[in-house]
């Protein structure tokens, strides 16, 4: 019997604001996933149709998050090491081993490889990156709602011209990472928007 390997990776590392969310991934021996690649290489829309059929195809599939005060309160860092290990710990199904993308692993009870580029190169890891983008870019959905002006839908939370200047207008949303340059300057100010 083939050995029960995880992919895991994460999204949402640079953004200014919301949960930094990883996904751990395991995929049958045999599968049908045509376009299967890393997730930044993808449409939204070619994302959202590999992301049902991960979820339909996958042995076990999980999506965890570190929020934006474990981010302020441990650093990003530690943060996405701790949404992964959440991630894989979360798997219905115990994985034997874990394949990261990127030059760190989480400490986990099984033994984990770090693989630069692996999001690219390792299908599991590849199959990880869209469910973790897709989850997240659907948590940005949701805080455009609660947070209407910030364009969240549009820019997912990255620090563009659009969010930077919405930022200096409105103020920072209490999802906003505080430990952040850009959000600790319009925090000196004095300007934080309540929910």
């Amino acid at each position: 019997m083939a050995e029960l390997v995880a992919g895991v990776d994460e999204a949402g590392r640079g953004a200014l604001v919301g949960n930094v969310v990883a996904a751990a991934v395991i995929l049958p021996a045999t599968f049908n996933l045509p376009g299967l690649t890393d997730s930044k290489k993808l449409s939204a829309r070619q994302r959202e149709a590999l992301f049902d059929a991960i979820t339909a195809q996958a042995l076990a599939w999980c999506a965890a998050a570190a929020s934006s005060a474990e981010i302020d309160a441990v650093n990003i860092h530690h943060a996405t090491l701790l949404a992964m290990r959440r991630a894989v710990e979360g798997l219905v199904t115990p994985p034997q081993s874990v394949l990261v993308d990127g030059k760190f692993t989480p400490e986990l009870a099984m033994p984990a490889r770090a693989i630069v580029g692996g999001d690219a190169s390792e299908a599991c890891i590849a199959a990880a990156s869209i469910i973790a983008k897709v989850t997240r870019d659907r948590q940005m959905a949701e805080l455009e709602a609660r947070f209407p002006g910030y364009g969240f839908a549009a820019h997912k939370g990255y620090g563009t011209k659009a969010h930077l200047a919405a930022l200096a207008r409105l103020g920072a949303t209490p999802e906003h990472r505080r430990s952040y340059a850009p959000v600790r300057a319009v925090m000196a100010g004095g300007f934080l928007q309540q929910e």
